[in-house]
C-alpha cells in the first residue's frame, strides 16, 4: 500500500526538517565571543555589558522603527526575561514556569514547555529572568526550584534536577542559570524566608551537580568569625540570607566568575551582630570548584534589605594612559562603585559616587570603601527607623548597561523614596515570611513636594562623572537598558506602556511606542540576514505594580497598570 500525504503534510515535514538542522549548537568559544547578530546570554555577553554592536539603527534613523511582529504569551503577571537569540530560534521565559520559542524573524510560534506549579509554594515572586543556552539545550529554573534542560528545537524535556527542597527550604528560584565551560550554574531567591543561599553547578549534557558554594559560611569557613560566635544569635548563619537570586558575569581570560550576594535575613540587623560576610558581596568564584577566590561587600550588617544581587559589570578603566581592569556597580544602597580586579582576582576599592539620596551612610572610606553609619537610620529590634532610598533601592534589580563607544554605564534609577521599619522577632517557619519585619507595614515614603522618582542616569566610567539624566515625573523605573554599537539606548521600565529609544551621548529622547502593557524585561538585539532587529517583552507586575498600587494611595496615580505578556520585535521599515 502507498503512503499519500497532502502537500501541506510534505510542507509540515519539509519546515521541521530544516528547523531540526538550523539550529547551531551553542559552544564556549561562541559564548566568550558571541557574534553581533545573536543573543546568546540574558546580558549579550559575559561581561554584562547589556551591549550589542549592531550599528544599523542610529539617532538618525530610529524614528523609522516599526513594529515586524508581535506575540502574546498567555501569561499574566510580571514578565522579567530577556528574549534570548540563536540563529533563527528565539527563546522567553515568562512566569508561572513556561518557555516559549518562536521563529526570530517572523514570530511564527515553534513550541511551550510548561511546568506545573505546585500547590502550596510559598514563593514570593512567581516571575523569571530568563534562560540559558548551551549545545543543543535550552537550561531554565523553576519556582519550584527545579533545573530543567530542554531540546533547544522541540522544547521536549532533557534531564531535570532539584536545586533545592521548596518545601523545607522555602527557596525558590527566579534567577536566570547561566552557562560556564559545560556547567549550568544557577541559585535561589528567598532571604524574606530565611534561606542560606548558594549557587551550583550542573553539567550541562547529564545534570549531575558539579558543586555547591554557599555564601553564608558554615563555623570555621573562612568568614564565619563575622558572624555571633555564641550567645542568642550563635546559629544566625544558618538562616542569614544572602541568596544568590540574578546571574552572574564571567572574565574568560582569568577564568573567574562574579557573583551578586543579596540581603541579610532576617532583615534586622541587630538579631545577627557583625559584618556577616558574605552578605550584601560581589564573590570572585572559581568555576571548576566553586572555591570563593575574592569579594567586596558593599556595606556591612546589612539592615535594609539592600541586596547586592546584581554581579558587577566587567569593564576597563583608562589610567594613566593605560587600561587597567576592573567592576562597576550602581548598587541598591544608593551608591556607584568602581572596583579593581587583578589577574589573581583580588577585588578592591577604587572610588564611589552616591547617585541618589541616601541617609544612612555618614562618609565612605577612600581607601577601603566601608562606609560609616547614621545609627537613626538603623530599624532595629523594637524600634522604628527611617532610611533612604527604600528597600527597593536606587536600582532595584534591572541590569545597568555599558557601552564601549560612549565608555558610559547607564542607570535605571528611582530616587526620593524612603522606608520605615521596625524589627520584631519571628520564627522562621517553612514556606512563611521571616524577614523580622511586618509584611503589611511596609511603610513606603515619598518625598514631599517630589520632581521625579524614576529616570536614567549616564555617567562617565572614566572621568567618574554624570553626564547626563532623563527623569520621569509620573513613574518609576523598573526597566533594564540596551545600548547598541549605532549610539542608541532602549528601555522600558515605566508605568506608561512605553518602550523608548535615546541618543546614547545626550540623553535626547528619539521614538516611543506604546505597548499593551509596562516593560520590566530587558531588551535585546539581533539581526537576520543583515537586518537588524530590537526585541522586548511586555508584562508588567510583581514589585512595579505593587508599588503602584502603594502610589495610588500615596499620591493618587493610576490605581494599576494593565497585565498580559506580549513579546515586541521591532526594525527600521524600508
Amino acid at each position: 500500500m502507498k503512503l499519500r500525504l497532502s502537500v501541506a503534510a510534505l510542507a509540515l515535514i519539509a519546515a521541521s526538517s530544516l528547523q531540526a538542522a538550523d539550529y547551531k549548537p551553542v559552544t564556549d568559544d561562541r559564548l566568550k565571543n558571541p557574534e553581533p547578530e545573536n543573543w546568546l546570554l540574558t546580558k549579550g555577553n559575559y561581561e554584562g555589558w547589556s551591549y550589542t554592536p549592531l550599528d544599523q539603527i542610529t539617532p538618525d534613523n530610529v524614528s523609522k522603527l516599526k513594529p515586524v511582529w508581535s506575540a502574546a504569551t498567555g501569561v499574566n503577571s510580571g514578565h522579567e526575561a530577556p528574549a534570548v537569540i540563536n540563529g533563527d530560534y528565539m527563546f522567553v521565559a515568562t512566569p508561572h514556569n513556561n518557555v516559549l520559542a518562536f521563529d526570530a524573524k517572523t514570530g511564527k510560534f515553534l513550541w511551550r514547555y510548561v511546568r506545573e506549579t505546585p500547590e502550596g509554594l510559598g514563593a514570593l515572586h512567581r516571575t523569571n529572568r530568563g534562560v540559558a543556552l548551551w549545545g543543543d539545550k535550552v537550561y531554565v529554573g523553576s519556582i519550584d526550584c527545579v533545573l530543567t534542560a530542554l531540546d533547544a528545537k522541540t522544547g521536549e524535556k532533557v534531564w531535570e534536577e532539584t536545586v533545592c527542597d521548596w518545601e523545607k527550604e522555602s527557596a525558590y528560584i527566579t534567577s536566570a542559570p547561566l552557562a560556564v565551560k559545560g556547567k549550568i550554574i544557577i541559585g535561589p531567591s528567598g532571604g524574606e524566608f530565611g534561606v542560606r543561599g548558594f549557587i551550583k553547578a550542573f553539567d550541562a549534557e547529564t545534570g549531575k551537580l558539579a558543586w555547591t558554594r554557599y555564601s553564608i559560611p558554615a563555623p570555621g569557613e573562612p568568614g564565619s568569625e563575622t558572624w555571633p560566635q555564641e550567645g542568642e544569635w550563635k546559629d544566625a548563619w544558618k538562616n542569614g540570607g544572602g541568596t544568590m537570586w540574578m546571574p552572574g558575569n564571567y572574565d574568560a581570560k582569568n577564568d573567574v566568575i562574579y557573583w551578586g550576594v543579596g540581603n541579610g535575613a532576617p532583615w534586622i540587623a541587630d538579631q545577627r551582630p557583625g559584618d556577616n560576610l558574605y552578605v550584601a558581596s560581589s564573590l570572585a568564584i572559581n568555576p571548576d570548584t566553586g572555591d570563593i577566590v575574592g569579594h567586596f561587600q558593599y556595606h556591612y550588617n546589612d539592615g535594609w534589605d539592600w541586596a547586592a544581587m546584581n554581579a558587577p559589570t566587567l569593564v576597563e578603566f583608562n589610567r594613566d594612559g593605560k587600561k587597567v581592569p576592573g567592576l562597576i556597580s550602581a548598587q541598591r544602597n544608593g551608591v556607584l562603585y568602581w572596583l579593581d580586579r587583578d589577574d589573581k582576582v583580588k577585588i578592591t576599592f577604587s572610588h564611589a559616587e552616591k547617585y541618589v539620596h541616601n541617609n544612612v551612610f555618614k562618609s565612605i572610606d577612600p581607601k577601603t570603601g566601608r562606609p560609616t553609619y547614621n545609627d537613626e537610620a538603623i530599624p532595629k529590634t523594637g524600634k522604628a527607623a527611617t532610611y533612604c532610598p527604600s528597600l527597593w533601592g536606587g536600582k532595584d534589580w534591572p541590569y545597568e548597561a555599558y557601552s564601549p563607544k560612549s565608555g558610559m554605564l547607564y542607570i535605571p534609577f528611582n530616587d526620593n523614596h524612603c522606608m520605615t521599619l521596625t524589627g520584631m522577632i519571628q520564627p522562621i517557619l517553612p514556606g512563611q515570611w521571616s524577614a523580622g519585619v511586618d509584611i503589611n507595614r511596609l511603610d513606603l515614603e515619598i518625598t514631599k513636594g517630589f520632581k521625579y522618582i524614576g529616570g536614567i542616569q549616564a555617567w562617565s566610567v572614566d572621568d567618574r562623572t554624570e553626564v547626563w539624566r532623563e527623569t520621569y515625573p509620573g513613574s518609576w523605573n523598573w526597566g533594564s537598558i540596551l545600548t547598541t554599537g549605532g549610539g542608541v539606548l532602549f528601555a522600558g521600565g515605566t508605568n506608561d506602556r512605553l518602550f523608548r529609544a535615546y541618543d546614547e551621548k545626550t540623553g535626547k529622547l528619539l521614538w516611543q511606542f506604546p505597548t499593551p502593557s509596562g516593560i520590566i524585561s530587558p531588551p535585546s538585539a539581533f539581526s537576520v540576514d543583515g537586518k537588524q532587529y530590537i526585541a522586548v517583552v511586555s508584562g508588567y507586575g510583581v514589585d512595579a505594580q505593587w508599588i503602584q498600587g502603594k502610589m495610588h494611595t500615596q499620591e493618587g496615580w493610576e490605581k494599576s497598570v494593565p497585565e498580559g505578556g506580549s513579546v515586541w520585535v521591532f526594525a527600521l521599515g524600508d
